[in-house]
This record gives structure tokens, C-alpha cells and sequence, in this order.
């Protein structure tokens, strides 16, 4: 950032403790079918099992650090750059660099809201012949041979079409909105849309009175709507968005088509395997502990989450709305427009508008190389190759850091999102005596040993959280503009296991391994975005499995992260040997648009 930025709720810059950086190790057995319902049912039934549960899951992880009582508890990790005095401030503008398309013979190419908005310029396709192609790969009342629309849970044809056809109509006239008018895009199903209903994973109820169309969209996507992007439809997540593969045994769980013996990742599930099968080049996803980042890593993709209500203020304090996409100029564009302020917004409202970096500033990595190389050889090798690049052919300095209480803080983010969870389960409970009644027996089992969270511990949580954030501030006054970098999952990819459909699962272990980096973003309101950065051969299946690079950076420099996703692209089509992979069943949509009536 700017050294005149202004702030309101930076951190004092404070050097934390050393503490020696041991990958957690939990001792927490896998659970599917029966043992599943049994354990879920248990917990909730007994408070003894419960607790034993809990400690076991280590969410007293923050009560025994002394440091911590001199501490001032951080409930909320709000850091908000603000605007200058003055300024009204609208939406950022779409520069021109945003408009160039990648070239044609580019390995692995994906299409782009470019693509789309200079084909229907020139008449070549229109953006109702997209809406109709893609319907019925999309739609569940449209069911198709292959299994693309287990990424959506509701498409509104009606809804689609009606956008579609006004779309055609302003580009016929040569009046078009702007880049984004007519490309079709998803919305993860914790998102309101207007006429649709919002799922939030869990299987419908006509009964439950919260299972209504929302009658307002929420301010990001509107932004996107009224600068003419479709929504093609509500994209399938993990119920509650309470874990990270994606499996969701009420909707279907969606397909990883680099490799679909592998999940997506998730919360975001629908829209990472929609992304990377091709039918639509931007999703709109949240993130509470990786899950923008996880499936955009697992999947192939980027994705983005923002400085903590950059976008939208949310009730919560570690989750975010934020966009994935199939290129880095996308992710760029959908960017600047869904966080356009919103002057009935006091939060987001008061942001100022990200810069980009300039092109003169000094370039810098920092690297914790215990954590960094906890991740698989494979992964390890494949990030480390691209952080060489970016040290030797763009000009990066790379340097040494430490992060104090990484394995607690990790701990600490579990506990606050299950909390968050918890909360918003019992607020929409049909029956209060019976707040977990109609969720999955996965988040039963959560819900039920994280509920005996004592209320006092939540303060510890905001003093490991204010600790953390003050080291972060160190680092960032030692090293002003740097960059964090690690591998966004330690590993690949998530094997499916027979019989993951009938009733999910609950592997904690595996959960905590894959947000082994994911979770400082969330605990400390910074953005971070996700970038592949080469493939690994799987243990199982056919399809080569995309390596994520993510980089954090300091908060409301949300756009210096865009910009490096550029690079972090150009290293992959450029440098990476064989260039960007494309799944084996990607669907040419502009190809089969063109025969649509």
C-alpha cells in the first residue's frame, strides 16, 4: 500500500513472540456411514462426548498462551484504507489492458468475458444463443448425459432468458453496458439473487419458512447485474460452507474435471467445476477459511478473497464475498465492479478504491520456509519453481520471515467459524429446541462439540487474532508492500472415497491439513488471492491435478494481489512446461452457442 494511506483500525506494528513452526498433528478418525450417524447423534446427545470431542479437536488451542493476557481482544479484524476526505468515490474504472484476449493459439486457453464481449460486438454470437446453450448443461430440469449441472442447484430459465434477450438487444443497437453485458456468470448458493431461493447447501424444505426467493440481490452481484452480466444460476456449495472438499450428499457433490476421481474443493464447489469445465468464465463465491482459494486451487483456477468487507459487510468476522475465474484479467474486472461503494454501506461504503502498484514500487516475497515446506514434496517443488521465477525473471526479493502461533491460530480459526456456523444455524432453526436438526450429520458432528464452546474462550480467540494481526503489521513495516507467499493446499487434490455421496463425511484431520494456509487471511481480514501455477500426476484417476500459489498481502491491497496474478499467469502459459492443462471434457461454449436459433 501507499505510504499516505490512511486507515481507519491498523494494527500496532508489534513484533510477536518465535515460536517454532510444528505441523498440527490430530489424531481425528475419519467418519462415513454408519459410524458417522452414530458419532453425530452421540455428540449431540451427550455433553461428556461432547467435550471430550473438543478437546480433542484442540479448540482450546488459545487458553494457555500467557502472551496473550496482555492482549486486546479483536473480535472483529476490520482494517479499512480510506478514501480522502472529499472524494465521492464510484466504480473503478475497467482499463484498457482488461480488454485484450489472450491469443487464439494459446495452450489451454479458456474464454474470457473478452472473448465473449468482442464475439458479440461483431455479431459473431449473442448473448441469448449463450444463455440457450448453456442451460441445458446447467439446468436439473434440463439433465444432460454428462454431469456439469450437479454444479448448479437452480437455474431460472425464465430469469436467464429475459436478461439474455435485453442484453441481445443493447448490443444489436451497439449500445452495450461494457465489458461484462451479456457473459454469463454463477453465484454460489449463500448469495441472494433476486427470484431465487437461497440454499445455502442444505436440501429444500417447502415447509421452512427461510426457503423464500429473495427479494433483493446482494449489493456485489448487483453491481455485476447492472453492468450486464447474466447469472446463469445458483452454484451448488458445501452445506453451510463448514468444510473444504465440496461434497454436499443433498445436492450432488460437483465434479473436479481435471480429475473427477478428486473433488472440487469447496465451500465454492459449483463454482470451481463450473469455472474449470468452461461453461462459465467468472463465479461469485465466499471464503471463511479458504473456500474461494481451495477450490480455485484444486480446480485450476483463480480466485480471490478480499480484505474482510471489501466487497459487502457480512455478519461475520472471518468470511468474505469475493470472485473466482477462469483468467487473471477476469478475476480483475469482476473485482472492480462488485466492490463499487455502496453509500448505505458504512463499512464497504467507506473503502477506498484500491490502486494498483505501481509498476516503479519494490517487489518483495516473504517466505516462512517451515511452513512453506510442509506442504508435499510434489506441491513444494512445483510452488518453489514458480517462486524462483518470480525472484529471478521479475525482480522479486525474496525474504526470510517467521509467523508466531501458527498451529493455535489455526486452531483458533476452526473454532470462530463453527461459532459463526453454529450462529447462523439456530437463527434460521425451524425448531430452537432443535437448532441442528436439518442440517447433514457432518455438521451435527461439528456443531454438536463446538457448541461447547465457552463464551470466554471466543475472547481468547480475539487476543491470538490481535497478536497475530500487530506481527503482521511488523512484518509489513520491515517490508513495506511485501507479499506473503505459500502454497495455497499443501496437497493436490481430496481423493473421493466410495460412498461419500450417501451421507458425506467427516475427516478433520484431512479439513485441517488443507487449510494449513488458507486460514491467516481469515483470522486477520487480509486479502489473498490463488493462482495455478503448474500440475502433479495423481495417485488415482486420469487427469493431471493443477498446484495453487497463494499470496497474501497487507490489507486493501487487494489490487497489487490482481496484479501479481497476472504475473503467476504468464508464468504458467509461458514458463510451465506444456503451458495451462485444460480437463479432458471442457465445454467449447462458444462452439456449440454458434448453433443455437
Amino acid at each position: 500500500m501507499a505510504s499516505n494511506q490512511r486507515f481507519s483500525g491498523y494494527p500496532l506494528a508489534k513484533e510477536g513472540p518465535k515460536t517454532p513452526y510444528k505441523p498440527m498433528e490430530y489424531n481425528n478418525p475419519a467418519l462415513r456411514g454408519w459410524p458417522l450417524i452414530l458419532a453425530a447423534k452421540l455428540v449431540n446427545y451427550s455433553s461428556f462426548l461432547a467435550k471430550a470431542t473438543w478437546h480433542n479437536a484442540n479448540f482450546d488451542c488459545a487458553n494457555n498462551i500467557e502472551e496473550l493476557h496482555k492482549r486486546n481482544w479483536h473480535l472483529q479484524p476490520i482494517v479499512t484504507p480510506l478514501a480522502p476526505d472529499g472524494v465521492v468515490q464510484t466504480q473503478a474504472e475497467i482499463t484498457p489492458e482488461l480488454y485484450e484476449r489472450q491469443p487464439e493459439d494459446l495452450t489451454g486457453r479458456f474464454y474470457s468475458a473478452a472473448d465473449y464481449h468482442e464475439l458479440f460486438k461483431a455479431g459473431k454470437l449473442t448473448p441469448l444463443q449463450v444463455a440457450k446453450a448453456l442451460l441445458p448443461l446447467l439446468s436439473r430440469e434440463q439433465s444432460s448425459s454428462e454431469k456439469y449441472a450437479v454444479a448448479c442447484t437452480v437455474t431460472r430459465e425464465d430469469l436467464v432468458l429475459a436478461a439474455a434477450t435485453k442484453s441481445t438487444e443493447r448490443y444489436a443497437a451497439g449500445q452495450p453496458l461494457g465489458i461484462l453485458d451479456g457473459v454469463p456468470i454463477g453465484v454460489k448458493d449463500d448469495q441472494d439473487v433476486e427470484g431465487y431461493v437461497t440454499h445455502i447447501g442444505l436440501p429444500y424444505n417447502a415447509a421452512d419458512p427461510f426457503f423464500k426467493p429473495a427479494t433483493e440481490t446482494v449489493w456485489p452481484v448487483a453491481q455485476l447485474e447492472a453492468a450486464g452480466a447474466i447469472v446463469i444460476g445458483k452454484l451448488t456449495m458445501q452445506e453451510l460452507g463448514s468444510d473444504i472438499s465440496g461434497c454436499n450428499p443433498s445436492w450432488g457433490s460437483p465434479v473436479n474435471w481435471n480429475n473427477p476421481a478428486y473433488y472440487p474443493g469447496g465451500s465454492s464447489s459449483g463454482a470451481g467445476s463450473a469455472i474449470c469445465a468452461g461453461l462459465i468464465p467468472i463465479a461469485i463465491g465466499t471464503d471463511a477459511g479458504g473456500s474461494i482459494r481451495v477450490p480455485s486451487s484444486y480446480c485450476g483456477s483463480y480466485g480471490l478473497k478480499p480484505t474482510l468487507h471489501r466487497a459487502v459487510t457480512m455478519k461475520s468476522a472471518v468470511c468474505v464475498v469475493g470472485p473466482m475465474a477462469a483468467t487473471a484479467n477476469d478475476l480483475a474486472i469482476t473485482y472492480r465492479i462488485m466492490t463499487t461503494p455502496n453509500p448505505e454501506d458504512p463499512v464497504q461504503g467507506s473503502f477506498a478504491l484500491s490502486v494498483p502498484p505501481s509498476p516503479t514500487a519494490k517487489k518483495t516475497i516473504g517466505i516462512y520456509w517451515d511452513w512453506f515446506n510442509a506442504a508435499s514434496p510434489a506441491v513444494v517443488k512445483v510452488t518453489k519453481n514458480a517462486v524462483s521465477y518470480f525472484e529471478n525473471k521479475l525482480g522479486y526479493e525474496v525474504v526470510d520471515i517467521s509467523i508466531p502461533y501458527l498451529q493455535e491460530g489455526q486452531g483458533s480459526l476452526s473454532v470462530w467459524a463453527l461459532i459463526e456456523g453454529i450462529d447462523h444455524c439456530q437463527g434460521r432453526a425451524m425448531d430452537r429446541n432443535k437448532p441442528f436438526a436439518n442440517v447433514n450429520y457432518c455438521n451435527q458432528l461439528l456443531f454438536g462439540f463446538a457448541s461447547q464452546t465457552p463464551a470466554a474462550d471466543m475472547f481468547k480467540h480475539g487476543q491470538l487474532r490481535g497478536l497475530l494481526m500487530e506481527h503482521l503489521a511488523f512484518l509489513w513495516k520491515q517490508h513495506p508492500g511485501m507479499l506473503i507467499l505459500t502454497p495455497t493446499t499443501p496437497d493436490a487434490g481430496w481423493k473421493i472415497h466410495p460412498g461419500d455421496q450417501a451421507y458425506g463425511f467427516s475427516d478433520g484431520s484431512m479439513t485441517i491439513r488443507n487449510m494449513m494456509y488458507s486460514w491467516l487471511a481469515n483470522t486477520t481480514g487480509c486479502p489473498a488471492a490463488s493462482a495455478p501455477v503448474g500440475y502433479v500426476d495423481p495417485e488415482v484417476g486420469e487427469g493431471k491435478l493443477p498446484v495453487g500459489l497463494m499470496a497474501m498481502g497487507e490489507w486493501g491491497s487487494d489490487e497489487q494481489l490482481l496484479a501479481w496474478t497476472k504475473e503467476a499467469e504468464a508464468y504458467l502459459n509461458d514458463a510451465w512446461d506444456g503451458g495451462r492443462s485444460r480437463p479432458k471434457k471442457w465445454v467449447d461454449v462458444v462452439d456449440i452457442s454458434k448453433d443455437v436459433e
